[in-house]
């Protein structure tokens, strides 16, 4: 490459370099920094110690008032046995022997406040986020009820929810050890 050619590649490069670095100084500035408030709403996670578990609670007994009300049988099936969305009870141990085991709630979900964090973001599937705290304690403890994993009057809130011992906890491997 001549002289000429590289004083003229750099000329080039410098040209186009500072038009960028003045277009990008011109770039309209869309939006604004979103205050706390504004994210709580949004700010719905729950910790498998509870933490983020709103007031509330539910029985089975209620719960089995919300299935029915939602239509939750469509998907789930009568008293979550299965349905086109999977079953939300049932299924054995699991164990290494088994190559495609029956992943259900009873059986592999380690920790009791997943079901209420799921339920509560994304059930009734065509309204979500639509039930009430109240409502999704109740669902989540009929749902641990047909499980066996609750007695039939236990009462679900954010001091027992977390309390509960999931048949799999010690069976389940994190991939984020450190925020459990």
């Amino acid at each position: 490459m001549s002289m000429r050619d590289r004083l003229a590649f750099a000329a080039a490069l410098a040209l186009g370099v500072g038009v960028g670095v003045g277009l990008a100084a011109d770039a309209p500035r869309f939006g604004q920094p979103i205050s706390p408030a504004d994210l709580a709403p949004w700010d719905v996670s729950i910790g498998p110690d509870g933490a983020g578990l709103p007031p509330g609670s539910g029985t089975p007994a209620q719960g089995a008032e919300v299935y029915a009300k939602f239509a939750c049988a469509l998907c789930h099936g009568e008293k979550g046995a299965g349905g086109p969305a999977g079953p939300l009870v049932g299924g054995g141990p699991l164990n290494s022997t088994d190559r495609d085991p029956a992943k259900l709630i009873g059986n592999y979900w380690p920790y009791a406040t997943t079901i209420f964090d799921f339920t509560r973001r994304a059930m009734p599937w065509q309204q979500p986020k639509t039930l009430t705290d109240d409502e999704v304690y109740a669902v989540t403890a009929y749902i641990l009820a047909l499980n066996k994993i609750i007695g039939e009057s236990d009462v679900m809130n954010a001091q027992t929810l977390p309390k509960v011992r999931m048949p799999n906890r010690d069976g389940f491997i994190s991939k984020y050890p450190e925020k459990h």
